[in-house]
């Protein structure tokens, strides 16, 4: 069974390009983003991690962290990073995880218990190492996705999907296709006169729906 919205992910200690890391210490008091690959140097991958590189001010400004796994080892990661950088035109300064041995990508469900690397291996072998998982400050997973190969990630949307995630922590939701600026939605649970004295005036479209401006 694959992880669950709400539960605290799997603790570990890995290489990564940067140094060896543990991954609830490197979390810390951040937001984390980790985002999982099948193999260095393959097209689709080259272009998001080169799109998560351009985006190093946003996650910044956000407190989130981000930080990339690959089946490949360390110094394929550094050779890649060049790659990365170059057609980003951006500097690549998350670190990337080796998994290797795969450990990661079975402890976070990935790849079932039983995969191996094979001799030769192509991409294909680990095609589903291609998730994105959206971690809060409190080490519990807040949304996950996961892509073919052969359809690239859209970081926009990510970003949005952090961005709602940040601001839904403040007791609201999101409704479809918000972005940040746009009214919010009271939960149900939220009585009308707990409503205004929490968001001032707000909108009731049904008894059910209701919107109000964003929280500060």
């Amino acid at each position: 069974m694959g992880l669950r919205i709400n539960d605290t992910v799997p603790d570990f200690t890995a290489d990564t390009d940067q140094g060896s890391i543990n991954f609830h210490d490197w979390i810390g008091d951040s937001w984390a983003i980790l985002f999982s690959h099948p193999k260095d140097f393959t097209p689709v991958c080259t272009t998001e991690f080169s799109a998560v590189a351009q985006l190093a001010d946003e996650w910044a400004a956000r407190n989130t962290k981000v930080i990339g796994v690959s089946v490949d080892g360390v110094e394929e990661h550094k050779k890649w990073k060049g790659d990365i950088e170059q057609y980003g035109n951006a500097a690549a300064g998350f670190p990337i995880i080796a998994d290797t041995d795969l450990a990661i990508s079975k402890l976070y469900e990935m790849l079932p218990a039983e995969a191996y690397l094979p001799e030769g291996r192509t991409p294909a072998d680990s095609a589903t190492v291609r998730s994105v998982f959206i971690i809060g400050p409190d080490k519990q997973l807040k949304l996950s996705m996961t892509y073919p190969m052969t359809v690239g990630r859209n970081f926009a949307e990510i970003l949005r999907a952090l961005d709602g995630l940040q601001i839904s922590s403040k007791g609201v939701a999101t409704p479809a296709n918000w972005l940040p600026g746009e009214d919010v939605i009271i939960p149900p649970t939220v009585s009308n006169e707990d409503a205004k004295a929490k968001f001032g005036e707000f909108e009731t479209i049904f008894p059910y729906l209701r919107k109000t401006k964003a929280p500060e």
